[in-house]
């Protein structure tokens, strides 16, 4: 294998590159990313960057020195948008095209949005360094009236960074308790009442019918036809994985890119890293996509085993892992949370908001989960093991 074309220039993709070397790979790497901007950090965009405490050489994942080891051969501000499987050429949006033996796709997600809102100023995204400084420059101009349309771990950063800033900020979430599918109804009231702790107004079970305004967003108007004035709105409704430009290319895509254990996809030669990958996974036991810093760190070691070796590789079964910073809080979570999982307070108690759950199936522990108690988090997420029932997901 002589070349391999890396298509994503996010942490999944510089992950990717460095698993291969370090594996021992010494054939050409392309990394092609749709971005301008080599590899940066992620979440510091919706905290310490957008209070402007951090500038964007902060953000960098490697050094020129680290890129010149690794000898990456990056196309910058270049989209991809065609996969031919049967010659693994690229075909980028520019009318250039690029053959490898091997491709790697790490192409992450992009923010879903509201429909009929393209152009009207003052309404944002929040997912890449572009996102990050515009939605920067509007926060600190001192636009008092911030709505956050969402209530999840990043609309939440980010409602906790505009309040910091001195902002009015109001949360809208469609569902009756914010957080649910992650932490369960009785940690997501917990956790999502860091918001009204803080003064920041809270509104669930409602729906946004449409944004008002002409040519710069005026207000949000819910489905029960409130109007809430806004100089400022965040959409934070999740995010889908970017797999349009791999149409008719024979890989399977079924929210993300269908892969094994491995890694591999249904074409020969393909592997799918990061928020992209939609993988069977150990420690679960169900096939999922994980958008996690952790995951898109670890899971390119798997993918680059499965691809040099041309053999599908064995995952380790590490329990899923993020975290979240909100109002001085760092929210902490490894392990999965299903439908009916029982937490048990073990450290700390709920109304000081530092305490430590642990979750319980069956009388098996699954799932550990912290704020602000990060030494006694560490210790228990050491202990967590696959549920028995889990389905074996080693490659076949």
């Amino acid at each position: 294998m002589k070349s391999i074309a890396v298509v994503g220039a996010s942490l999944a993709g510089l992950s990717m590159v460095r698993a291969l070397r370090e594996e021992g790979y010494d054939g050409s790497i392309t990394v092609v990313g749709e971005e301008r901007h080599q590899p940066y950090d992620r979440p510091p965009l919706s905290k310490g960057f957008l209070r402007g405490d951090l500038d964007a050489d902060a953000l960098a994942l490697g050094s020129p020195d680290e890129y010149a080891d690794l000898a990456v051969r990056w196309l910058l501000g270049r989209r991809a948008a065609r996969l031919d499987p049967a010659t693994r050429t690229l075909a980028l949006a520019d009318g250039r095209e690029l053959r490898a033996d091997a491709v790697v796709v790490a192409t992450g997600a992009v923010p879903r949005t509201i429909p009929g809102t393209e152009g009207l100023a003052g309404v944002h995204t929040l997912r890449t360094l572009d996102d990050a400084v515009a939605l920067r420059g509007a926060l600190l101009s001192g636009l008092p009236r911030v709505v956050v349309i969402g209530a999840g771990f990043i609309g939440a950063e980010v409602a906790s960074t505009a309040h910091a800033l001195g902002l009015e900020v109001t949360v809208v979430e469609a569902a009756e308790v914010p957080l649910e599918r992650a932490l369960g109804r009785e940690m997501g009231l917990v956790c999502s009442s860091l918001h009204t702790d803080h003064g920041v107004r809270l509104l669930c079970g409602i729906a946004v019918a449409s944004l008002t305004g002409e040519r710069r967003v005026t207000g949000v108007r819910l489905a029960d036809g409130r109007l809430l004035p806004a100089d400022v709105v965040v959409v934070g409704v999740g995010v889908r994985p970017a797999t349009d430009w791999l149409a008719g290319s024979g890989v399977l895509v079924d929210d993300g890119v269908v892969c094994d254990a491995g890694c591999a996809t249904s074409v020969p030669g393909v592997v799918a890293v990061g928020d992209v990958a939609h993988c069977p996974n150990p420690f679960t036991g169900q096939h999922a996509r994980i958008e996690h810093w952790t995951n898109a760190t670890e899971q390119p070691r798997t993918a680059a085993r499965t691809l040099l070796s041309r053999t599908p590789a064995a995952p380790p079964a590490r329990p899923p892992y993020f975290w979240s910073d909100q109002y001085q809080a760092r929210i902490q979570l490894a392990g999965h949370v299903a439908p009916g999982d029982a937490p048990q307070l073990v450290e700390g108690d709920l109304d000081s908001r530092s305490f430590v759950a642990v979750y319980r199936r069956d009388g098996h522990d699954v799932a550990v989960l912290a704020v602000n108690q990060p030494k006694i988090f560490n210790r228990l997420r050491r202990t967590l093991t696959p549920f028995p029932t889990a389905v074996a997901t080693t490659a076949s």
